[in-house]
């Protein structure tokens, strides 16, 4: 299995080397929405390199979580456990469309 934090470390230490941007928060959250932007315009155009910016948007997130003091690896697996419990109920959009909504419990407000 890969160690999330190690990868955390590795993107902080990439960064710093390179000269990269590591005190403006919003331009990493603007900058990782737009890598994810190019993955959905490559994979509707039917593109080639929808894994490549996936990577990125990751990369982005594996530096904005080490430089916030975030352990990334400890918040998916609690994240995971939590989806694992909670309840939804399937609806149609108006276009016909499956939709999962979730339903709030007071286990799960």
């Amino acid at each position: 299995m890969i160690d999330l934090k190690k990868l955390q470390k590795e993107v902080i230490r990439n960064k710093i080397e390179k000269g990269f941007n590591m005190t403006d928060v919003a331009l990493e959250f603007c900058r990782a929405h737009e890598e994810l932007s190019e993955a959905f315009s490559k994979y509707n155009k039917g593109q080639d390199g929808v894994a490549e910016e996936f990577a990125d948007v990751t990369i982005f997130i594996l530096g904005m979580c080490e430089n916030m003091g975030f352990d990334l690896e400890k918040e998916l697996v609690k994240k995971i456990e939590i989806n694992k419990k909670r309840i939804y109920k399937k609806e149609k959009s108006p276009d016909g469309k499956d939709v999962f909504i979730r339903v709030r419990t007071d286990e799960d407000p």
